[in-house]
């Protein structure tokens, strides 16, 4: 028989580890190199959502804590604050540090899923998931790409099962924006 303290312990295992899964139709990518990937990345699109609503200019700073976790700093621009805003958090490999499956935290023992699932080789550009379709970027090691990569990487978004009709292109210049 099932105490009501076992329901309670089966629940927060739930939200200690119920977003770190990912989509359907989306496979993190399989030889990952972590030292490849560490570095700072400019948001080229996103889904809308909370934590990052009217932020500009976004980018993500990667690095090594001394733990072998990876230490995550997101930064973009409010202008309706007229202020940067920043957020640090920590990742952690889901299974193998060769899977671009990780799991990150700005909470506290709070994680969810962060899903490389498509990566150029020479690691400049970056598709990412949540755990679900509603979390989804586009990140490149350059502020801005060209029209023609955008639509290269929207269109295997959407076959990965991502409403691509609903990115934001937070831009950090007007080439983006000029092009949608």
């Amino acid at each position: 028989m099932r105490t009501p303290y076992h329901w309670i312990a089966i629940l927060i295992f739930t939200i200690l580890t119920g977003c770190t899964g990912m989509p359907e139709r989306v496979t993190p990518v399989e030889n990952f190199q972590l030292n490849r990937y560490l570095g700072t990345w400019y948001e080229i699109a996103r889904l809308d959502h909370r934590f990052e609503r009217g932020l500009t200019q976004v980018s993500a700073t990667y690095s090594l804590n001394d733990d072998g976790s990876v230490k995550v700093i997101n930064k973009g621009f409010n202008h309706d604050d007229n202020e940067w805003k920043e957020a640090e958090g920590k990742a952690k490999f889901v299974n193998s540090p060769d899977i671009g499956h990780l799991k990150v935290s700005f909470f506290g023992p709070f994680y969810g899923s962060y899903v490389i699932f498509f990566l150029e080789t020479d690691y400049s550009t970056a598709l990412v998931s949540g755990y679900n379709t509603d979390y989804f970027w586009i990140l490149s090691r350059h502020p801005q790409l060209d029209h023609r990569q955008i639509e290269t990487y929207k269109a295997i978004a959407r076959q990965a099962g991502f409403n691509t009709n609903k990115l934001i292109f937070p831009a950090t210049s007007d080439l983006i924006a000029n092009e949608q």
